[in-house]
């Protein structure tokens, strides 16, 4: 089994945090999205994980690369990097680990989570994974027929088709006839929207006889803006509470700490109360403060702040009273 991670994109919406950190790598309950998102595939997949091939922007860097091997090689497997400098659609981006589609493949895009009570069904010809939305349009969204196969593929539909939209995660049984319909797309130039769209080679794989089927997750955790990320936090430090969250060399000195949260190593608490929802990077100094429901990242002080639904990146010194930040690395505030 080898799994394939498109995570190219700058992360826009997620700026500032974005400008100096790739968004995969940016902390959910202390560690980065792209590594707990190898973690849940890991736990529902029943074949051993050989590859994981990440396809990345080259400005992301020697250290960036690094430590997604780290990721894979957490799992068991073989960490690859491959890169996409101009982003023309995902079959454009999945192509650059066209070595890794052989056999049974799961592509998984780095921006979202899930939680899931099921193993992986390795017999199917494809799985594709969706979830109900109130707002389909915003969305791929896919059409069943009445045994539960899948019809029709449809980007952002302007008219109701379906209202169950892809999360971002598919299985394929034999990779390399996903390889072949992707590579068909680019050889003829066929284009939706300006883009290879992988929605149009899974329609052609249906169409050649492939019966692809859904798969339903118990919660979708979108990370893909900081409003996101916050409730993502917050979710997820309330699934995995029983788990230790507190490091060992963190310092707590007359402070009250309001479970779920994650303080990292070397972190320091004086004065303060934090909690509940909260992550605390390593090396993090929180001082005569109040939070509540934020994530503070590695290296960065906080003194005299009452910070709520808030957003903090590295190397940040904030010094004040708001309640509702968002502020990027190496970033100053002060009263």
């Amino acid at each position: 089994m080898n799994i394939i991670i498109p995570m190219a994109g700058l992360g826009k919406r997620l700026r500032p945090h974005t400008l100096s950190t790739p968004k995969p790598l940016l902390p959910i309950a202390g560690k980065p999205i792209v590594h707990r998102l190898v973690e849940d595939i890991a736990r529902v997949c029943p074949e051993k994980i050989e590859s994981i091939g990440f396809i990345i922007h080259p400005s992301f860097g020697a250290a960036v690369e690094e430590s997604l091997v780290q990721v894979a090689a957490a799992v068991g497997a073989k960490g690859k990097i491959y890169y996409q400098e101009k982003a023309l659609g995902i079959s454009h981006a999945l192509l650059f680990a066209a070595e890794l589609f052989q056999g049974p493949v799961i592509v998984a895009f780095a921006d979202t989570l899930f939680r899931a009570d099921f193993h992986l069904d390795t017999t199917r010809d494809g799985t594709i994974w969706v979830q109900q939305v109130k707002d389909p349009s915003q969305f791929g969204v896919v059409k069943l027929n009445a045994e539960g196969e899948i019809i029709d593929f449809v980007e952002k539909p302007s008219q109701f088709i379906s209202d169950l939209a892809i999360i971002g995660i598919y299985y394929f049984r034999q990779g390399e006839k996903l390889r072949a319909e992707m590579q068909y797309l680019l050889d003829h130039d066929i284009k939706e929207k300006g883009e290879y769209q992988l929605t149009t080679a899974l329609q052609n794989l249906r169409k050649k006889g492939a019966r692809l089927t859904v798969g339903k997750v118990q919660e979708w955790l979108d990370c893909g803006n900081k409003q996101n990320m916050v409730d993502t936090n917050q979710r997820y430090l309330e699934l995995i509470r029983s788990q230790p969250l507190i490091d060992t060399s963190a310092r707590i000195h007359q402070s009250v700490i309001i479970p779920p949260v994650f303080i990292g190593a070397d972190a320091v608490i004086e004065n303060s109360v934090v909690g509940p929802y909260v992550s605390v990077g390593e090396k993090s100094v929180i001082q005569n403060s109040r939070l509540q429901n934020s994530i503070v990242q590695s290296n960065t002080q906080v003194t005299n702040a009452l910070l709520s639904n808030s957003m903090l990146g590295n190397f940040v010194n904030f010094a004040g009273h708001f309640s509702d930040v968002s502020l990027g690395d190496y970033g100053t505030v002060a009263n």
